[in-house]
């Protein structure tokens, strides 16, 4: 297995193109007038504004949002001097997570210099360049001295990551741990093994933090730090030298707390462990073998919290937790430096987010079903999306009230939703359809309500105002499954519940049923099942009743099942001849939607129509002005198959129902898609711009193209958005996930307001 995982990450690397980075430009370079604005003679303007006021660089360029991630490569992660050029693989690593957590641009920068003087002056020469330093893989005691002269040279935020990530992870950690153990930080005592870069950061942090100086004792390969040792010390070290007559690490851990171990493997013993106070806290965090073994501690100590640096145990410290948020912050407030105050205000917002329920995108990410404060999850996982939305405003308001902030946050509250629209893409086309649904919230039926997810969205949905819940399902499994996810909901308390099996109503619901479905093969036993076991038919007919304002289902079992009990019990629209599903594509380049996905095998240009006129009102409701594209294989009549006609017939019976509205056709895609394109072969198009509806001629065609764009351009999904029922009933797809039922809910609303006021 070790040998194919080595092939495995060679082959990644060196997958064309090699490596893990490349530089893409953000602003088009199509026409010569962009290649003008863009270089010579354009950009002698924004030079010039700059030459004006040197603070206009960060709206002009790049740099605001531009990190260096700069290495000598004399301690690379556990393989050591490696050097610079056998770093890089590491730094762009370091890059990518920077990118892919918080939006940050990177170069990665390998300076072959081990004399610190000479390393220093070469970084500090860079300051033009980047917004922030991030050091990386740089051997102790030089990391200090070099991370110091930086300090003191740069107006910008320079640190170490190895010291500072890790101290920061690591405190959140204590202090939660402290919190589980009913131990106070000014009163407990630590056993350090390991006199490093990240340990002395740690200890300088839980200092800061309240820990007692006296109250640390430190060991590393030599013994223990006492008052008058002279092997292998250094100001930074002697900082922890303590007037004790301890020489043994083992000798520091009788009655101790805590202890914090960034050192070496299996170090630490069990009978070690046994020696330490009640309830101790142990982080043992050299990698990839910890100082000791959960499970050996476990086994002497099962009262202990335990967290290690390797992702298959619980509480894993990982830099990654801090890094990129700590640098989002400090970029956003145009910091000039990340001072204690901003890493103290970090270490307080992990420790804080570790107390919240697990978000979705956790428990999907592990294959947990629950994630709850506790002594196996005192930190956060390092994929949870509110990292950033919770760590970053909490460093960018310490660098405003510690005056290091250049550019203040005047708005937190919109600071706070850009960076949610940074997890959530989808966030920014949702953005008017949440406010219209929390204006007015309505009561959302989820027809498989015990389920996992369906109760982590129907949390979501309550906690963001955006509806009234009403789950279809086994009280007893959700009683229990909230338990498990530790979410603070109650059943009949903060949503309401149908569970077929004790509620008095179910007999009526039958009967109704059977009522409405006599002529269409249902018999009188058939209605009684389906009201007990069928939870589509329950919820439709809930919401038929007027028991509900919407409905959602579909997170389990085929589409055109779930279909046909709507169709059944809702129906269609008044003037509407057919249903419809729309899905919406979030891409870094726009948002895209296309129909139709789920219903219509091979419409008729009428329905092709329809279907059309539906989607365009509905993407009205985003707030977005549609632009329609009929596609086909032909281009503007080049094509006479029927495939061809029909979308030709579909477009002009389109044109007399929406006369306003932008359309244009039958076209290929990339005629939809490239404004240029189109006008060069067909300069009198009534579509201005790129076409943001996409209406395609088969389900086939709708349906391959939505799953390969969603793929390809790593896109996020909204829907399907059922089009043309009577009241607002959708059905979403088994793979939906929790975020994707909360868009769907705010639609639903949205639809349901709608129908109110229409009738």
């Amino acid at each position: 297995m070790a040998k194919d995982f080595k092939q495995s990450a060679i082959e990644y690397h060196e997958s064309d193109p090699p490596g893990k980075l490349a530089v893409t430009p953000t602003k088009p370079l199509s026409t010569q007038r962009d290649l003008s604005l863009a270089y010579s003679p354009g950009v002698a303007f924004a030079c010039d504004e700059i030459v004006a006021d040197p603070a206009a660089a960060a709206r002009l360029t790049a740099r605001a949002n531009l990190i260096g991630v700069i290495t000598n490569g004399t301690a690379v992660l556990g393989l050591g001097n490696i050097g610079p050029l056998a770093s890089k693989p590491v730094m762009e690593g370091k890059a990518v997570l920077f990118k892919k957590f918080a939006g940050i641009d990177v170069f990665d920068i390998e300076v072959d210099a081990k004399d610190p003087d000479r390393f220093v002056d070469a970084v500090a020469a860079l300051e033009p360049t980047f917004g922030a330093i991030n050091l990386e893989d740089i051997k102790a005691p030089e990391c200090f001295e070099i991370e110091q002269k930086l300090r003191e040279r740069m107006n910008i935020p320079v640190m170490h990551d190895d010291q500072h990530g890790t101290a920061i992870v690591v405190a959140a950690a204590i202090l939660n741990g402290l919190k589980l153990v009913g131990k106070d930080i000014g009163s407990v005592r630590l056993a350090c093994c390991g006199g490093g870069a990240a340990a002395l950061a740690c200890l300088n942090l839980l200092v800061s933090l309240g820990l007692r100086r006296e109250n640390i004792f430190v060991s590393d390969r030599v013994g223990v730090v006492y008052e008058g040792r002279t092997e292998e010390m250094n100001p930074y070290l002697a900082r922890y030298a303590q007037p004790t007559e301890f020489r043994k690490l083992a000798e520091t851990l009788v009655g101790a707390d805590i202890f914090l171990g960034l050192s070496a493997p299996r170090v630490v013993s069990a009978d070690m462990v046994k020696t330490m106070a009640e309830r101790p806290i142990i982080m043992a965090l050299a990698n990839p073998t910890p100082e000791i073994m959960p499970d050996e501690v476990k086994a002497v100590r099962p009262d202990a919290i335990i967290a290690t640096g390797r992702s298959d145990f619980p509480n894993q410290v990982n830099n990654v937790l801090c890094f990129p948020f700590l640098f989002r912050g400090a970029l956003d407030a145009g910091a000039t430096e990340i001072n204690e105050t901003m890493k103290k205000a970090c270490a307080m917002a992990i420790a804080d987010l570790a107390q919240a329920e697990a978000h979705d995108i956790v428990l999907t990410a592990y294959g947990a079903e629950s994630f709850h404060f506790g002594p196996d999850y005192i930190i956060p996982k390092p994929f949870d999306p509110r990292l950033i939305t919770r760590l970053a405003p909490a460093v960018a308001r310490a660098a405003m009230e510690s005056g290091v902030a250049t550019r203040p946050i005047a708005d937190f509250a919109a600071y706070r939703e850009k960076l949610v629209r940074f997890v959530f893409r989808s966030g920014l086309v949702m953005k008017p359809v949440f406010e219209a649904a929390k204006r007015a919230p309505k009561r959302v039926i989820f027809a498989e309500g015990d389920r996992v997810k369906v109760l982590q969205a129907a949390y979501q949905v309550l906690s963001e105002g955006i509806a009234q819940p009403i789950l279809v399902g086994s009280r007893k499994f959700m009683e229990e499954r909230l338990r498990d996810l530790a979410l603070p909901m109650k059943p009949g308390v903060d949503f309401q519940v149908f569970d077929p099996t004790e509620d008095a109503t179910v007999d009526d619901l039958a009967a109704d049923y059977h009522r409405l479905t006599d002529r269409k093969g249902i018999t009188r036993s058939d209605a009684r099942v389906a009201a007990r076991r069928q939870n589509t038919v329950i919820a439709a007919m809930l919401l038929k009743r007027g028991e509900a304002d919407a409905m959602i289902c579909g997170t389990t079992g085929r589409f055109d099942r779930h279909l046909k009990d709507i169709s059944d019990i809702i129906g269609l629209r008044a003037g509407v001849k057919n249903f419809a599903a729309l899905n919406a594509l979030v891409l870094e380049s726009g948002t895209f939607f296309v129909a139709d996905t789920q219903v219509n095998y091979d419409p008729t240009a009428e329905e092709v129509a329809e279907a059309a006129v539906l989607s365009a009102r509905q993407v009205a409701r985003f707030g977005l002005t549609p632009k329609l594209a009929f596609l086909s294989h032909s281009n503007f009549g080049s094509g006479n198959t029927p495939s061809a006609k029909k979308m030709r017939e579909a477009l002009q019976l389109f044109w007399e129902r929406e006369p306003g509205v932008e359309a244009e056709g039958e076209m290929h895609s990339d005629m939809a898609l490239s404004e240029g394109v189109r006008r060069e072969l067909f300069p009198y198009s009534k579509l201005e711009g790129e076409a943001n509806v996409l209406i395609m001629p088969s389900l086939d065609a709708a349906n391959i193209a939505y799953n390969a764009i969603k793929v390809l351009g790593s896109a996020i999904s909204i829907g399907p958005i059922l089009l043309g029922a009577a009241m607002p009933a959708h059905i979403v797809t088994p793979s939906a996930s929790v975020r994707g039922l909360v868009n769907m809910t705010a639609v639903a609303v949205v639809g349901a307001g709608e129908s109110r006021e229409a009738k």
